[in-house]
C-alpha cells in the first residue's frame, strides 16, 4: 500500500463535529451581514490599556487584508445596480421603477470610499 494513502487516519473527533454542526446551522441573514459588511472582523482600537489597544491595532492591521475582497463586493454590487437602474430605465422608458436601483446605487459607493479610506489608513497611517 502507498504511503501517501493513509486508511488508517483517525476520524472526526467530536470537538470537529460539533464546530462543523455549528457553522452548519448559521442563520442567514447573519451570514449576509458578514458578507457585505467588513466591521465584524476588526476589534475597538480606543478600549483597554495600552498592551490591548496595540493588540487591537495589530490584529486590525492583520485582518485589513480582506478589505479589498469587501470593496470588489460592494464594486460589483453598485454596478449590478447601475446596470438594473439602467436596464429598467431603458425597457420601461424611463419609469420610475428605476429610482430604487439608482437610490441603491448612491449608497453602495459611500461605502466603498469608507473601504478605500480605512484600507489606505491601515497601510500607511502610523501606530496610535
Amino acid at each position: 500500500m502507498p504511503a501517501w494513502l493513509n486508511i488508517r487516519a483517525p476520524a472526526l473527533s467530536v470537538d470537529e463535529f460539533s464546530w462543523n454542526s455549528s457553522m452548519q446551522t448559521k442563520n442567514t441573514p447573519s451570514v449576509l451581514y458578514r458578507y457585505f459588511f467588513f466591521g465584524w472582523l476588526f476589534h475597538d482600537v480606543a478600549r483597554g490599556n495600552l498592551f490591548e489597544r496595540n493588540a487591537a491595532w495589530q490584529h486590525n492591521q492583520a485582518q485589513s487584508h480582506w478589505l479589498p475582497t469587501y470593496l470588489r463586493r460592494w464594486i460589483v454590487l453598485s454596478g449590478s445596480l447601475f446596470a438594473a437602474g439602467g436596464l429598467s430605465a431603458l425597457l420601461f422608458e424611463g419609469h420610475w421603477i428605476c429610482i430604487p436601483f439608482y437610490v441603491l446605487f448612491s449608497v453602495a459607493i459611500p461605502v466603498c470610499s469608507v473601504i478605500v479610506v480605512a484600507w489606505l489608513g491601515f497601510r500607511f497611517m502610523p501606530h496610535p
